[in-house]
């Protein structure tokens, strides 16, 4: 697989019945990475790293940022987004289920907006040396509690290409040529 192709492949286990408030789906996504394991999952790991690719929408001035990677961990984002027409205020907050330094990550997040619960997931990131980099596995498997149409698929649509999104600048942070060691290692003086 090339370095910048992605496959995906999505399915949506809920009912077809209008009625149900709720519904279930996942999507798994794969990206190959030209940087090793180690790089990738400190691209997650180190907060001046982690913020350069994981982004909210809205401005960078309005952005906040908190994170504690460590199992029972978390992280928090909020930002505000506001137009001519729109004012939202866009929240996630995530916690740590298993961490295993380049091997993979399990957390579950919570996305709000204008402080309503819209869906839950459960993420497994996987990460594999191939090829002189990284395979990464991205695992989605998400329920939305509040949906904008009445079939969702455009929450549905929108949930896997914002994270294809994300993982274009993971990718890009963890390519990066510029100096880097796992932290810890790194000289001070750099």
């Amino acid at each position: 697989m090339s370095a910048g192709n992605i496959d995906h492949g999505t399915a949506d286990t809920s009912p077809a019945d209008e009625n149900t408030p709720v519904r279930h789906g996942s999507f798994e996504l794969r990206v190959h990475i030209e940087a090793p394991p180690e790089r990738v999952f400190a691209a997650f790991a180190e907060p001046e790293l982690r913020t350069r690719w994981f982004k909210l929408p809205g401005p960078s001035r309005t952005a906040e940022h908190e994170l504690d990677f460590r199992v029972g961990g978390g992280e928090r984002a909020r930002n505000r987004v506001l137009s001519e027409d729109m004012d939202e205020r866009i929240e996630y907050r995530s916690r740590f289920v298993d961490l295993e330094p380049a091997e993979h990550l399990v957390y579950v997040y919570e996305a709000f907006v204008n402080d309503v619960r819209r869906w839950v997931s459960l993420v497994t990131v996987r990460l594999a040396a191939q090829d002189g980099g990284t395979r990464l596995d991205w695992i989605e498997q998400y329920t939305y509690l509040v949906l904008t149409g009445p079939d969702g698929e455009q929450d549905f649509a929108h949930l896997r290409g914002g994270t294809r999104l994300f993982l274009n600048g993971l990718r890009r942070v963890a390519e990066e040529t510029r100096q880097w060691a796992p932290a810890g290692l790194r000289d001070p003086e750099n």
